[in-house]
């Protein structure tokens, strides 16, 4: 299979897994909505177009488990900071014999297949790139998506969980002389604001500022029930 889609994650452990929001949800809560994410993101980005692997941090040898992944889906992260560990995951992926990779996080439940099928056709085929990076920036500042044909280090000096991270990478990449396209904006979800605005956009029967179509994310949906109900 010529492409691969990578999902950054996280053990979904109370008190070391969305500490932002644990502060106004509590710890177990947090965690419980986190496991939700991801549990969507496993069933919205599944396609036959491409392979998904996931990168977990911490190591985690229960994760394939939790979330009825095959086991040699899964695998830790590797790097001292956020740069780093997308880095070597890039280049994993193109010694592994992939054309093409596209790495997202799961802070954004909102992502699906459509969002990967995007982020491939703004790179172009193998072979006629289009583009040398794509981008999918964030309402924070950041960015949700990253997707290449050949890895470049666009992430060295990038000031990670600040509202410049986005820019740092552009001005990376602009230096290299790399072609560039941008996705539509989307929301993470780090915050209790962040998770207000997702009701609110579930509300309105959408799934973010610039999502592609309604994401089913049922998961989310149930775990956002309950937390409505406790309160």
């Amino acid at each position: 299979m010529a492409d691969l889609l990578v999902v950054f994650a996280r053990r979904p452990e109370p008190g070391g897994t969305k500490t932002r929001l644990a502060a106004s949800l509590g710890d177990e809560a947090a965690a419980g909505l986190y496991a939700a994410f991801v549990e969507d993101l496993a069933a919205q980005t599944a396609d036959p177009r491409w392979q998904v692997r996931w990168e977990v941090a911490p190591p985690h040898h229960g994760f394939a488990h939790r979330f009825g992944l095959r086991p040699d889906a899964c695998r830790p992260q590797d790097g001292r900071d956020l740069g780093e560990r997308m880095l070597a995951a890039l280049r994993r992926a193109r010694a592994d014999g992939f054309d093409r990779c596209v790495l997202i996080g799961s802070d954004a439940p909102q992502v699906g297949a459509g969002h990967v099928a995007a982020a491939l056709d703004a790179l172009g085929p193998p072979g006629a790139t289009r583009a040398d990076l794509v981008l999918g920036p964030a309402t924070d500042g950041g960015f949700w998506l990253v997707a290449v044909a050949e890895p470049r280090d666009v992430f060295a000096g990038v000031e990670w969980s600040t509202p410049r991270a986005l820019d740092g990478t552009l001005c990376n990449a602009r230096g290299q002389g790399l072609r560039v396209a941008l996705l539509a904006t989307e929301s993470d979800v780090d915050d209790v604001d962040d998770l207000r605005r997702l009701e609110e956009s579930l509300r309105g029967d959408g799934a973010g500022r610039g999502s592609l179509s309604p994401a089913p994310m049922a998961a989310t949906r149930a775990a956002l029930a309950r937390l409505r109900d406790r309160a």
